[in-house]
């Protein structure tokens, strides 16, 4: 029999670091996962609406990926890379032909963060610089170099993480740091990257690395101007791009597999995790040709690329192609920013709306007009939608942001289950404020 989720909490109290949270105050225990619904300890089921931190691409516990993995455990669990591995090789071809532009090598590990950690340092060596650019409001793991070019107080230690990143303007329109207008503003938050760059670097830089939609920061999602303008100045002076497609791979913005690939550009590196593989754990990133080169000395992943999640990863990349998961994602994302749209003109703890297919984020506030944000309201409405068997996420640098993210398998019930959700919890919350 399962245990309580009292029970759990008494175990994680003792026996787990204490830095390790929970969502919620009244916590369950989920037990079953299927498709976009998950299911607790009580037999209450849950729509979930943010896919394992947009993990499950493809759904939970999806019947065909996991009789490709159930094929692949009575074949072969697990050799190291010091070893062919054939599902390795066939997934790095690939993820070469599936990626933009002339990325084709590949290296494979068991995270993000890990993913992360050796795109920075082969970027390094190509160069031959170790100065790395990030964005403000950026968040790229939780490793020593990863948390150095996270760009959120918050994720960040006391103790010294990685040097020599610097860090300039992300798209964040919402609250710009310029006070500025968009379009009038030029894309200031753009530009400002070359000042950043002459006064704080020494001219000649590693890599420029950011998530398309930032992630943990709330789904910040910068104009259409803005990665042209950055990379081209990157590449002046002499820098690598890296796009970090960990939480916006995959399919999840709709339209194109790959987030970046909204804004027209060609990255010359770019990182993947969570969706690759439908929560399985691993980590990849993927290098033009020369790029990749450039890391000369040894290097292992004793777990990375092994036979399972290969084979997982190849077949969530057949399902999402099989079951056009890109184009429901455009489509049920088109339900759920239309449905937004109209719960923005009844709700003022609504401040904005943004993001692209399924990665949606709605930031709220306490005050339309000072952008007052409102972190305790969210908590509740987070709670309150759960309460209705309706799971959203959270973000943003004041969190206040909620995450929408089902798994690609939704329909458009489900995604009118939700807004009827959400317009419940912040009618109920919004009873409790007051506003100008």
């Amino acid at each position: 029999m399962a245990r309580t989720p009292e029970e759990l909490l008494r175990l994680r109290q003792q026996y787990v670091l204490q830095c390790v949270k929970n969502y919620y105050e009244r916590p369950m225990n989920l037990v079953k996962g299927a498709m976009q619904y998950l299911t607790d300890s009580t037999g209450k089921e849950y729509l979930d609406f943010f896919a394992g931190i947009l993990s499950v691409n493809s759904g939970h516990s999806n019947p065909e990926i996991n009789a490709a993995v159930h094929a692949q455990v009575d074949k072969l669990q697990h050799v190291s890379t010091v070893y062919l591995i054939e599902p390795m090789l066939e997934m790095a071809e690939e993820l070469a032909k599936v990626t933009p532009g002339a990325l084709q090598k590949s290296f494979f590990c068991n995270s993000g963060t890990e993913a992360i950690d050796t795109a920075l340092l082969t970027a390094k060596m190509f160069t031959k610089s170790d100065e790395v650019i990030a964005l403000r409001h950026s968040y790229h793991g939780r490793s020593h170099v990863a948390i150095g070019a996270t760009g959120q107080s918050t994720w960040r230690l006391p103790v010294s993480t990685m040097g020599n990143v610097h860090f300039t303007a992300s798209g964040y329109c919402y609250r710009c740091p310029f006070n500025l207008t968009y379009p009038s503003c030029d894309v200031q938050c753009a530009r400002d990257l070359e000042g950043v760059l002459q006064s704080s670097t020494s001219g000649r830089i590693a890599a420029f690395i950011a998530e398309p939609i930032q992630g943990v920061g709330g789904f910040v999602t910068p104009p259409p101007e803005f990665f042209p303008i950055v990379f081209e100045i990157v590449k002046r002076y002499g820098g690598v791009t890296i796009a970090d497609e960990v939480q916006g791979g995959w399919g999840r913005t709709g339209t194109h597999m790959f987030s970046i690939q909204h804004w027209g550009v060609e990255p010359d590196m770019m990182v993947f995790a969570k969706g690759m593989a439908n929560g399985y754990a691993i980590g990849a990133f993927i290098a033009r040709p020369e790029i990749a080169d450039a890391y000369t000395g040894p290097n292992i992943s004793t777990f990375g690329g092994n036979p399972i999640t290969m084979v997982a990863a190849m077949a969530n990349l057949n399902y999402i192609r099989e079951h056009d998961l890109i184009g429901n994602a455009e489509r049920m994302g088109r339900i759920l920013f239309d449905g937004l749209a109209e719960l923005t003109a009844k709700h003022p703890l609504i401040g904005e709306v943004r993001g692209k297919g399924l990665m949606c984020g709605v930031e709220l506030v306490r005050d339309r007009s000072t952008k007052e944000p409102a972190p305790a309201e969210t908590i509740r409405v987070m709670e309150l939608c759960k309460d209705d068997g309706v799971l959203v996420g959270r973000g943003g640098y004041f969190n206040n942001v909620l995450r929408l993210t089902p798994p690609l398998v939704v329909n458009a019930d489900d995604v009118r289950r939700a807004l009827r959700t959400l317009d419940s919890a912040l009618t109920a919350v919004e009873k409790t404020m007051v506003f100008a």
